[in-house]
């Protein structure tokens, strides 16, 4: 399947989206700052959760599920713990106002923890990580999400592929670990079914109850694989658990009785390292961890062994300097946005 794509510079995109949400009740520094996560996720290669999500979300606020306008409140207090209301607030902002948060916190206490309910789809996770590490702390997010993952053994998508960030602080850029409990997120099953192309491994189930490769077959039936089978099952259990526990919020049932997937819960954690360890000690931990990596003989000659993280810079360097690969039609709905302002 050929798709059509423009190369269109970061500044002018951050300028459109912006202008988009100023017209549906964003102020100018809250759509600035929205707009920015959009732009810097695909600036960084992860199309599937940056601008590609952008008409979603914008669909998401014109039916009320994302208020504009909302930021989160603080509703309880234990140290270094703390619980938020999102007040269903746009989703990525509330989730850097709590990934700052949790760092203040960690520079008080050496740990900082921080539970949000009640808000929406955080986009692409990693940033909070990155948001995390880059501020010289170690970073641990996730969310739980709406019903969209079997249980190992069972046929109901019945848990959500509740992703997962760890991310740690290096001179080099952050290493970063940005993953869902299922084998494919539904946005690279979205993007590989758009280019009619298979997976590289068996995702999920078709119509026949099969394994598949085909993406489109298992967006069909959403039976995708959990990642290490029933430990990635086990895993999405705990972490909705935890999420809901320490937030007060809902868990993937109570999301799931909903119209979209909005009233999420979500956790940030930051740890100071430097409470124990030097930069130079910790850089040299990373360094023999990468070297090992590195070092393994690939099964593929034509492909390196990488390391967590390690292609995001040379991605983003080649985007800024040739701008960012946008889909044509994608690029048309965005702009259509501009022009069709609902009224207030």
């Amino acid at each position: 399947m050929t798709i059509d794509f423009d190369r269109v510079q970061a500044e002018e995109l951050r300028g459109l989206l912006a202008s988009v949400l100023v017209g549906r009740g964003f102020s100018e520094k809250s759509a600035a700052d929205c707009a920015a996560l959009f732009v810097e996720a695909t600036l960084d290669g992860v199309y599937t959760h940056g601008l590609e999500r952008f008409p979603r979300f914008i669909r998401w606020i014109d039916a009320g599920w994302v208020r504009p306008m909302a930021v989160p409140r603080l509703v309880a207090s234990a140290g270094a713990l703390e619980r938020w209301d999102g007040n269903l607030g746009p989703g990525n902002l509330n989730a850097l106002a709590m990934a700052d948060r949790a760092v203040e916190l960690a520079r008080s206490h050496g740990v900082g923890c921080v539970a949000l309910a009640n808000t929406n789809h955080w986009m692409r996770g990693g940033q909070y990580g990155l948001r995390i590490a880059e501020a010289g702390f170690a970073a641990m997010c996730w969310t739980n999400t709406t019903p969209n993952l079997p249980p190992w053994g069972g046929i109901e998508a019945v848990l959500g592929n509740n992703p997962l960030v760890v991310a740690l602080p290096r001179s080099g850029g952050p290493v970063l670990l940005d993953m869902a409990m299922s084998q494919f997120s539904y946005g690279k099953l979205e993007a590989a079914a758009l280019r009619g192309e298979e997976l590289p491994v068996e995702g999920g189930w078709n119509g026949e109850g099969r394994l598949t490769r085909d993406p489109s077959a298992i967006l069909a039936t959403r039976r995708p694989l959990a990642t290490g089978f029933w430990k990635g099952s086990g895993l999405s259990i705990v972490l909705d658990l935890l999420a809901a526990m320490l937030s007060g919020g809902d868990s993937v049932g109570g999301v799931g009785k909903r119209e979209g997937e909005y009233g999420l819960s979500q956790v940030f954690v930051a740890f100071d390292l430097s409470k124990f360890s030097s930069s130079s000690e910790l850089e040299a931990v990373v360094a023999e961890m990468e070297e090992r990596v590195h070092g393994s003989t690939p099964t593929d000659a034509s492909r390196a062994v990488r390391f967590p993280g390690e292609s995001r810079l040379s991605i983003r360097r080649e985007n800024e300097a040739r701008g960012l690969p946008l889909r044509r039609e994608l690029l048309e709905e965005i702009r259509a946005f501009a022009q069709d302002r609902p009224a207030s």
